[in-house]
């Protein structure tokens, strides 16, 4: 369901990174969305994240005249990333159309990159609770192929994609800019950028 006054919201676009929470799991390939969040963070010079909407929350724009942009890391598990993104795209009222999801995809070798709206779940956890949150799927994604191991075992899949990668980290790393740029892609292509209010203005408006 969109959300009206899309004039008057904070944010131009809200852009999720999908991972689990925990030293224990950063540097893995399901973590990867906020490996990709954190780049866009870098790239961006946005400050430093606060604890929000049960994750971690930056904002700021794209650049100078930029679009506005919130950057969020789902802090609970990645079976209940809708808990966090729900509550942030109605606070920030950001229509479906102007989110972004960036997330591993074991459906795609390791290195494939794809920008999809809307579409099916490919079973993947995080897109299932931001589903059932924002009572739709129809919103961007940005598909970061991990690969998967030669098994269909449950269990086997999850150690594959909750331990470290397998590749260079260089491999890694080239992965990761690669995805950010495709989400900054869908930003400057998508976005009508507002400019920043004159001084002494009040931000908002019909």
């Amino acid at each position: 369901m969109a959300l009206p006054g899309r004039r008057g919201a904070p944010v131009d676009w809200l852009i999720v990174g999908l991972g689990n929470p925990g030293a224990e799991y950063a540097g893995t390939p399901h973590s990867i969305g906020f490996a990709v969040a954190e780049r866009l963070n870098d790239r961006w010079g946005l400050r430093q994240p606060k604890a929000r909407y049960r994750g971690l929350l930056t904002e700021g724009r794209t650049g100078p005249g930029g679009p506005r942009v919130a950057v969020l890391m789902p802090q609970t598990y990645m079976n209940e990333a809708g808990r966090s993104v729900g509550p942030a795209r109605g606070d920030l009222r950001v229509e479906l159309d102007r989110l972004i999801v960036l997330h591993d995809e074991i459906d795609l070798p390791f290195g494939d990159i794809r920008v999809r709206f809307g579409g099916g779940l490919a079973g993947h956890n995080g897109l299932k609770s931001l589903k059932a949150a924002l009572g739709s799927a129809d919103f961007h994604r940005v598909r970061i192929g991990v690969g998967r191991p030669p098994t269909t075992d449950p269990d086997r899949v999850a150690a594959y994609v909750l331990g470290r990668f397998r590749e260079p980290r260089a491999e890694v790393e080239e992965l990761i800019d690669r995805a950010a740029d495709a989400a900054e892609r869908v930003v400057s292509d998508g976005t009508d950028p507002r400019p920043e209010p004159p001084a002494g203005a009040v931000a908002g408006g019909s």
